[in-house]
């Protein structure tokens, strides 16, 4: 977890929007395994540890269903801390009749999975970094199967899934964009992150620090994909958390010197060329 901890700047909370907030508690409580740290009548934050949320589900006046061919959420990622975890939760997955599917990218293993909405979760568990193979700046990363009898191999049937382990984190965000160029110096030369793979013409992965990706980025929803109604299902927004005021305050600076608007009232917001909203947090 060296990459979603101060000095390193990482993504460190989610908010999504649902239809219909009581039927999302009862998946990502019952399902996945989070317990609630705060709840209103329209917003919960979801905890893994008891103390902190990295994910909250909001419920909007006159919502609206999901929304296709937009911009905006394409998944987030949990990231587990250890293979086990992720073996106990397919076994857990597979007996509550949950419909998924995984991949092998190298870096990591990872499932998928839609909530009550279509909202897209990626649950994953990291490869140890010394196993990533880098060629200069870019970090190989595939689509392989998943090898699941050796997965299983790890799972503790005589402690099984009952709640996200506390080390979880939010690992990172995958979006859909409308385009690259604008994208690509928005997060490079705005927020400062390095771009670690680039997948053809269609998808860029950034990162700090020399993680496989913080961020993604594609437009597989088709160039020039509007984006959705503020009030559908999806994404609300994101944040990265910044190691102080002034690695923050230099960020701001980047933002407003390739032009991005950076709304500054006891919160820091900017919004990507897609118009995805990300607050900048320390």
């Amino acid at each position: 977890m060296e990459f979603h901890k101060k000095p390193t700047t990482f993504v460190g909370h989610v908010k999504v929007k649902v239809e219909n907030l009581q039927r999302s508690i009862e998946f990502y409580k019952n399902i996945l395994g989070f317990d609630i740290l705060e709840q209103t009548t329209s917003t919960v934050k979801l905890t893994a540890d008891g103390k902190t949320s990295f994910l909250s589900l909001e419920q909007p006046e006159d919502v609206i269903s999901k929304q296709g061919r937009t911009t905006g959420l394409y998944h987030f990622a949990i990231l587990l801390p250890d293979q086990s975890a992720l073996a106990n939760i397919v076994v857990h997955l597979v007996g509550n009749g949950i419909r998924f599917g995984s991949s092998d990218h190298l870096v990591s293993e990872a499932l998928y999975l839609h909530d009550p909405d279509g909202n897209e979760i990626e649950i994953y568990r990291d490869r140890a970094p010394s196993e990533w193979k880098w060629h200069g700046d870019e970090v190989d990363m595939a689509v392989d199967p998943l090898d699941f009898e050796t997965l299983l191999k790890f799972a503790t049937p005589d402690r099984p899934w009952r709640r996200m382990p506390a080390e979880t984190v939010m690992g990172h965000i995958h979006l859909h964009v409308s385009e690259l160029k604008k994208t690509e110096e928005f997060y490079v030369k705005g927020l400062g992150m390095d771009v670690v793979n680039r997948f053809g013409e269609q998808a860029l992965f950034l990162s700090y620090g020399k993680y496989h990706h913080h961020v993604g980025v594609n437009t597989w929803n088709g160039v020039g994909a509007p984006p959705p109604a503020k009030n559908s299902v999806g994404l609300e927004s994101f944040t990265l958390i910044f190691d102080n005021e002034e690695v923050r305050n230099q960020t701001v600076t980047n933002l407003k010197q390739i032009g991005a608007k950076v709304l500054e009232n006891n919160r820091f917001i900017t919004f990507d060329p897609s118009g995805n909203a990300i607050e900048l947090a320390v």
